[in-house]
């Protein structure tokens, strides 16, 4: 037994309440090494009539490590606990101090979770679990109001560049709000919409009004109401990390230099500004200078942000805000903007911008979750670029649902491609039988999926600017085969709660392997899917339990024989199966 592997700390994504009477429980040890774990919990004041063994399941894996979980309902809301390992018939207790081969006497020096505090529960919204998100680039989507079109508007769908505009607004998405309840999406997220200078608006120039090229905040409220009418949660884009140079703030700061009393609203390094050798004399998103950082920490830019996400939470009835560059601004900045979202929503998701790993934020005192772009890197490698082997695959996944409390990884935003990176098809290299693989994935897996505008009609696109073309809505020019896959999938994850929040295992993936199978269960729902990601055709036998087993797909049965599940998939080809009792 390797004791050198196991670790657990008593908080974070080791130890957390999940709701208000439950708490898990995650132990790390080297992978394969130990065959049986079990939580020795009780609650500290009762000790010897609550004490209990619980079993402990093996949750998941990576390269490395295996992860094992289990859940404690105390019944006081208090809980001591340590850990028994085993490997054959070798026993060690852990505690909190050490490990020992014995059974500690007393539970002193156990670990503890000394209370469950409901103001302390991460609890993100519920209705996020069940959402199919769909990005809008809404310069790009439709333009439904030529009379807001810009002076050098381009013809629609001509070829994007870094400084083009199409005249797309949002009178021409509430025009087109069929096509998203056709597909069956229930939350949008959008770009941001503010008034600001480029055609992505990451340069705000007003927060506080909508860039008339898209309308105005009578149109915003008018199409938020059109899509709480159809069951469709809208999703803003705040950008707080930095404003534009046209913000009037800045603006001043320009004019005035060291007498303009905005000038500790951003991070001034020199005055008077300049840039030299391409590096502004302040801090900046990234070196743009059209993109000055905004000074969180100061009273009065604090009070204004927090004002602004407020009022559009009130004013217009916005679902939730999307953070851009989440990471870069101060944790205790996101905490007060937490709490002032949710007094005036707590139905609100805040989704942050960050593409590593994300434990901070996701500590309950921030944010929901954040953009899944490790799940994307993942689901890419293996699905589309074959840089992945199965085995490879399998455990960045399991590493990913190690890192975060269960509640984060259901509400995860899962997305394959966005505004920032080039289009799925494209990274497929058009091929579509790759695209559908990895869009399987993203809506059998945990976590609420995003479709990027376009993508469910064919639509490709290399790095921005490219991936940012006009929405394509002419019939003829639209993939209706991929529409249907997508709109396929969507009914079969709305149709199975398994898929949603029910726990995950891989059945197959090995090294150097092209087949993957894996199983999501909640109850009696349970489904298997398998993947083959080879352009030959090949077998699958899985063990499984000996029932019958019927594809969502195409309706058709199968039968497990003596236990095994036989199944032949061909190049590319894959298989959703459901449980029939």
């Amino acid at each position: 037994m390797l004791l050198e592997a196991v670790y657990h700390r008593p908080r974070l994504n080791w130890s957390y309440a999940y709701n208000e009477n439950t708490i898990h429980l995650r132990l790390r040890a080297k992978k394969g090494d130990l065959t049986e774990v079990y939580a020795w919990t009780g609650d500290k004041y009762a000790w010897d009539t609550t004490k209990e063994l619980i079993p402990m399941s093996l949750f998941t894996s990576d390269e490395m490590f295996d992860y094992w979980d289990c859940e404690s309902v105390p019944p006081y809301r208090r809980l001591k606990y340590g850990f028994l390992l085993q490997k054959g018939l070798e026993r060690i207790w852990m505690t909190e101090s050490d490990f020992s081969p014995h059974r500690p006497e007393n539970p002193e020096k156990l670990f503890e979770f000394p209370y469950i505090n409901r103001s302390d529960i991460f609890t993100p919204p519920a209705w996020v679990k069940d959402a199919i998100f769909y990005q809008i680039f809404p310069e790009r989507f439709a333009n439904g109001d030529p009379s807001l079109d810009p002076e050098n508007v381009q013809p629609w769908g001509g070829k994007p560049e870094r400084d083009s505009f199409f005249g797309g607004d949002l009178q021409g998405v509430i025009d087109h709000l069929d096509h998203l309840s056709e597909l069956g999406i229930n939350a949008i997220y959008f770009t941001p919409v503010f008034a600001a200078t480029t055609n992505h608006k990451y340069d705000t120039e007003d927060y506080l009004r909508i860039d008339p090229q898209f309308g105005d905040a009578k149109t915003l409220k008018k199409l938020v109401d059109a899509c709480h009418e159809r069951g469709i949660r809208v999703l803003l884009d705040a950008v707080f990390n930095h404003a534009g140079k046209t913000f009037a703030p800045f603006v001043d700061v320009q004019e005035k230099g060291e007498a303009s009393p905005y000038k500790d609203w951003f991070h001034v390094n020199q005055f008077p500004l300049a840039i030299d050798q391409e590096i502004p004399s302040y801090d900046t998103f990234a070196f743009e200078p059209l993109m000055p950082k905004l000074n969180t920490e100061n009273a009065e830019v604090k009070q204004y942000l927090l004002e602004v996400a407020e009022y559009w939470i009130k004013e217009v009835g916005i679902d939730g805000w999307r953070l851009d560059v989440a990471n870069e601004v101060s944790h205790e900045f996101w905490r007060e903007f937490r709490k002032v979202v949710k007094r005036a929503n707590p139905d609100a998701y805040i989704l942050g911008e960050i593409w590593h790993e994300s434990a901070p934020w996701l500590e309950g005192d921030k944010f929901d979750a954040v953009m899944n772009y490790p799940f994307t890197s993942a689901v890419i490698d293996f699905f589309v670029l074959g840089n992945l082997d199965a085995e490879g695959f399998a455990n960045s996944i399991g590493k990913q649902l190690s890192r975060y409390p269960l509640q984060a990884s259901e509400v995860a935003f899962n997305l394959l491609d966005s505004h920032d990176t080039p289009r799925l098809l494209t990274l497929a290299k058009g091929d579509k039988k790759k695209q559908k693989l990895a869009a399987l994935f993203q809506f059998t897996f945990m976590g609420t999926p995003c479709i990027y505008y376009g993508d469910e009609v064919g639509m490709d696109g290399g790095g921005d600017p490219d991936c940012r073309k006009c929405m394509e809505w002419e019939k003829d020019k639209q993939d209706l085969e991929l529409f249907e896959f997508y709109r396929r999938l969507i009914h079969i994850r709305a149709s199975h709660p398994a898929l949603r929040t029910g726990t995950m295992s891989f059945l197959e993936a090995s090294r150097q392997g092209t087949k993957l199978a894996y199983e999501r269960r909640l109850g009696d729902d349970i489904l298997i899917v398998l993947v083959n990601t080879e352009e030959t055709a090949q077998h699958f036998q899985l063990a499984v339990e000996e029932r019958n087993w019927e594809n969502v797909l195409t309706d058709a049965s199968l039968r497990a024989e003596r236990g095994i599940l036989s199944v032949k998939l061909p190049a590319f080809g894959y298989v959703v199966l459901k449980a029939v009792y």
